[in-house]
């Protein structure tokens, strides 16, 4: 047995994963293109429109939540979609987003088990390293159904949440065959200082940071998502496709096409 994905990317890190025919959405954001947010230190603004729109989504069984105080992860449409439904995010986003029985604040590592849809999954917290004070959290997911891979570890699939490169999530490689690695890419940087001449700090990986953790993890699969439609990116797909070629992973990447059904797994 091993599990299936299929994935529709939505747009920046909101995408579909369809896991053995259970809907699990990601960072739920579907604001329209032009759509600012000023945070003070940087104003965020989208440019491209959502693939989907809240009206055009399948029912969704699950939410992967990896944190909900920045809006390109979770804005005010997409809220509206948290109401009634098992959501798992962070300790902070769970508390910010009381009183909502059904949410779940995650500590880095920490595991529930959860019937959703009615099939049994194992939902696990890994660690970020994103805004310095700020939670943010990626997930692992696997099941009673998933079977088992490389040296009789558990398939799971991983999505990585906002997160530059870090070693701590090396050790995934010891308790998880990683069938796919749905990653948040970009290269993303961004003022940590009210200083607009200080430096910027990258906060989320870039395409030569997604081969490496690729290969640490010992994942079979990269699904790069998380690159477009910000200014505070600085890696899109061109720049993302020549650091796979440059890594020698290009044959492991599947690129996901917007609003369009990919089938990962």
């Amino acid at each position: 047995m091993a599990p299936t994905l299929d994935v529709i990317h939505i747009g920046t890190a909101t995408a579909l994963l369809e896991i053995n025919g259970v809907n699990f959405l990601t960072d739920p954001f579907f604001s329209p293109a032009g759509t600012t947010w000023d945070r003070g230190r940087i104003v965020l603004k989208v440019t491209e429109d959502p693939k989907l729109h809240l009206n055009q989504l399948p029912v969704i069984d699950a939410v992967l939540l990896s944190h909900e105080d920045h809006p390109d992860n979770l804005d005010e449409l997409g809220r509206q979609l948290l109401d009634g439904r098992r959501v798992f995010t962070t300790v902070d986003g769970a508390q910010n987003l009381a009183p909502r029985p059904a949410v779940h604040g995650m500590k880095p590592w920490e595991k529930i088990d959860s019937v959703i849809a009615g099939k049994k999954f194992t939902i696990v917290a890994t660690p970020t390293q994103h805004v310095p004070g700020n939670e943010c959290t990626g997930f692992i997911v696997t099941g009673e159904d998933f079977g088992t891979g490389r040296d009789g570890l558990p398939n799971a699939i991983y999505f990585s949440g906002d997160t530059v490169y870090i070693e701590e999530l090396t050790s995934i490689a010891d308790k998880y065959h990683i069938r796919a690695a749905v990653m948040n890419l970009g290269n993303a940087h961004a003022p940590l200082l009210e200083d607009p001449n200080a430096p910027l700090m990258q906060i989320t990986m870039g395409g030569k940071d997604g081969a490496k953790l690729l290969r640490a993890i010992k994942a079979d699969i990269l699904v790069p998502m998380h690159y477009e439609s910000w200014g505070h990116f600085t890696q899109f797909g061109v720049e993302l496709r020549q650091a796979f070629e440059d890594a020698g992973i290009s044959d492991k990447v599947c690129w996901l096409e917007g609003g369009k059904k990919i089938s990962v797994l």
